[in-house]
C-alpha cells in the first residue's frame, strides 16, 4: 500500500470508528489513529490471512483503529 492510500484509508477508518465509539476527540487523533491503524492492521490482516489489498487495507485500518481507540479510551480514561 502506498503511502497517499493509508493516509486516505486511515482517516476514513479514523473517523468510522471514533464515530462507533461515540469518541469526541479532534481531527488531528482521528486521523493519527486512523493512520496508525491502517499501519498496524493493514499489515497484521495482510500477513494472517493474505487478503487481497483493497479489502486488506481497508478493513485492516478499521480492526487497527478500533483497537487503538480502545486502548486510548483505557488508558486515558476518554469516552
Amino acid at each position: 500500500m502506498n503511502l497517499v492510500f493509508i493516509v486516505i484509508v486511515g482517516t476514513a477508518a479514523g473517523f468510522i470508528v471514533t464515530r462507533m465509539f461515540k469518541l469526541d476527540i479532534g481531527v488531528l487523533p482521528t486521523v493519527a489513529i486512523g493512520v496508525l491503524g491502517a499501519l498496524i492492521g493493514g499489515l497484521v490482516l495482510r500477513l494472517l490471512l493474505a487478503a487481497p489489498g483493497i479489502f486488506a487495507g481497508l478493513l485492516g485500518a478499521i480492526l487497527g483503529a478500533a483497537l487503538l481507540i480502545w486502548l486510548y479510551q483505557y488508558y486515558f480514561g476518554k469516552t
